[in-house]
């Protein structure tokens, strides 16, 4: 690499690749950038102008998401123009739409109005879902950001409740873009887009249907990617307890043999939300079945103790007296009719070692080739 390739932030000196950005090269070196409508991966877009630094010699701020890194480059990262800026446009998106968070500077009787009337649209009896876990409160918070001056803009699209997976929240969105390029760029499933302009600017799937009659998969990189409460899962949005305490527990997904990477939250010993983990193979990326098909782990028709039928009955045994029933009724059928006449019926839903033994069982010891393993969901 060469050695004029140094630019300079807040007084200090990186080495950068060429190509890289401003943001790119302060994330490698620790130092703290805020982003919005940023997505890793993608190609960088500057839309929220959160991510704005100074450039000596520049004619005005510039988004470091966007702006490539040069030699001798001089950035701020937090100058007073900077920080105005950021809190300006934090202001414009906290006074658009229901972000009802405790953020805004209301007068008493105002805040009880304004919060009581986004109850009534969200048909839901508590503060914004995604309270705690958003990344446009926490910059408002960061940067002690009030609303007091500004006035209201009312919602101009309903809640979008009808699709099996996902609540579509257009009064909580910020236009930030995230979701649509993890859609086309990411997921390249290009199933929603930016529709309309202006104040009636609004994301769009196909012409403007419901997500549920539009090429969506519910693949769900879209809401892993929102910053804010415009799209939440709609077992989150039901089920999650807010003040519970959460784990988060990393495994591998057992749909199919990638075995993507995955991030669960546990609440109360029930698993109430799937994210991609970071990490090899998947980098983040979940299909349908691995983000959302997960009620069966807590399914009350679940079985938690083996059953043997006696007298017509299923009774409950323990696993000796069930695999020893399981092991004499093998041998007998195999000495009367042969082994091809036995099978071996397994699952996607555990894993590949599991399913690895199965088919040596089936194979070695039943001495039969038949085995098979359902794929639905």
């Amino acid at each position: 690499m060469s050695k004029e390739n140094i630019i300079t932030i807040d007084n200090k000196q990186f080495t950068f690749e060429p190509g890289e950005t401003i943001l790119e090269v302060a994330q490698k070196n620790n130092i703290f950038i805020p982003t919005l409508c940023h997505l890793k991966g993608a190609t960088p877009t500057g839309a929220c102008r959160v991510c704005v630094v100074e450039v000596k010699g520049a004619r005005d701020i510039v988004p470091s998401c966007s702006t490539p890194a040069s030699p001798g480059m001089l950035v701020r990262s937090e100058s007073p123009a900077v920080i105005k800026a950021r809190k300006n446009i934090i202001q414009l998106m906290l006074a658009s739409g229901h972000h009802n968070c405790a953020i805004r500077d209301f007068e008493p009787d105002d805040w009880t109005s304004f919060h009581l009337k986004v109850l009534k649209d969200d048909n839901y009896n508590e503060l914004c879902p995604v309270w705690g876990d958003c990344r446009l409160q926490d910059l408002a918070y960061r940067y002690q950001v009030t609303t007091k001056a500004l006035p209201l803009s009312a919602p101009n699209y309903p809640m979008e409740t009808v699709n099996p997976f996902i609540i579509r929240d257009f009064s909580r969105c910020i236009l930030c873009g995230r979701c649509v390029q993890a859609c086309r760029e990411i997921q390249v499933n290009n199933a929603i887009d930016f529709g309309y302009r202006g104040a009636k600017a609004k994301i769009v799937a196909g012409t403007d249907v419901l997500l549920k009659d539009s090429d969506c998969v519910f693949c769900g990189e879209c809401v892993q990617v929102c910053p804010v409460g415009a799209l939440v899962p709609k077992e989150t949005f039901q089920n999650k307890r807010r003040f519970e305490k959460t784990e988060k527990v990393r495994t591998t997904c057992s749909y199919c043999g990638v075995g993507c990477q995955i991030d669960l939250t546990v609440q109360n010993n029930k698993i109430v939300q799937i994210n991609g983990a970071e990490a090899e193979p998947n980098h983040g990326s979940l299909c349908v079945k691995g983000r959302y098909g997960y009620d069966f782990v807590a399914s009350k028709d679940r079985l938690t103790t083996p059953l043997i039928r006696k007298d017509g009955n299923l009774e409950e045994a323990t696993w000796d007296e069930a695999l020893n029933l399981v092991a004499t009724k093998f041998a007998d059928i195999k000495a009367k009719h042969g082994a091809d006449t036995m099978g071996v019926l397994t699952s996607a839903r555990v894993t590949n070692e599991d399913n690895y033994i199965a088919q040596k069982f089936t194979r070695a010891v039943l001495q039969t080739n038949n085995i098979d393993h359902c794929a639905r969901l």
